[in-house]
């Protein structure tokens, strides 16, 4: 058991099933339900982002002829592990994120003027919220069971022109989820330690 098992408030099975004992998948087995994809969603939605902006939009393929449009769009390696996959989801930002302040934060919309003279700072809040949204959303997906496996080797630009044309959304990541099948796994990979990562000052 680590120190991060004794010190966590949530039992040890959860803290390996959300983070220590998970690792990305490359291929999947089963289905994941409407239900349990909106349940992803309803769990990521509650991590925090500035402002309670919110930008994060997700798509869930589902048909085959979006799976397909998408596989198309993607590096090869990553093409036939999507193909298979029981969900797949394309996350973007709404790049009008701003234009929603009155929704995500009523009542103190003073520093939207900000965002509203400053078109590249908005997009790169948007976008950076966005990421870290991404990373609950990850978190989510394990948290109900499932293993995740988001890939950036993709032709993003493509994927908006084709699920995105009106220009509303850029995507930045492709995630494939479902149970991990017997050969999910590559050989694990090393991680940095404390020491390595964390200074105190």
């Amino acid at each position: 058991m680590t120190i991060a098992h004794e010190e966590a408030v949530i039992d040890s099975a959860a803290v390996d099933a959300i983070f220590a004992q998970a690792r990305t998948a490359n291929s999947f087995t089963g289905e994941v339900t409407e239900e349990q994809a909106q349940a992803i969603y309803e769990l990521t939605k509650y991590g925090p982002t500035a402002f309670n902006s919110q930008p994060l939009r997700v798509t869930y393929v589902r048909s085959a002829e979006a799976r397909a449009t998408l596989v198309d769009a993607l590096a090869n390696g990553n093409k036939a592990k999507t193909a298979s996959a029981p969900l797949v989801a394309i996350l973007s930002y709404d790049t009008d994120w701003a234009g929603q302040w009155d929704n995500f934060l009523p009542g103190y919309n003073a520093p939207k003027a900000m965002y509203d003279d400053n078109p590249e700072l908005a997009a790169a809040t948007g976008n950076n919220n966005a990421h870290l949204q991404a990373g609950y959303f990850i978190l989510a997906v394990r948290s109900l069971g499932f293993a995740a496996g988001p890939m950036t080797g993709a032709d993003f630009g493509a994927i908006d022109e084709a699920f995105f044309p009106a220009g509303d959304q850029k995507s930045f990541l492709v995630v494939n989820i479902g149970q991990p099948a017997e050969d999910a796994w590559g050989e694990a990979k090393p991680k940095f330690s404390y020491d390595e990562v964390v200074r105190t000052v």
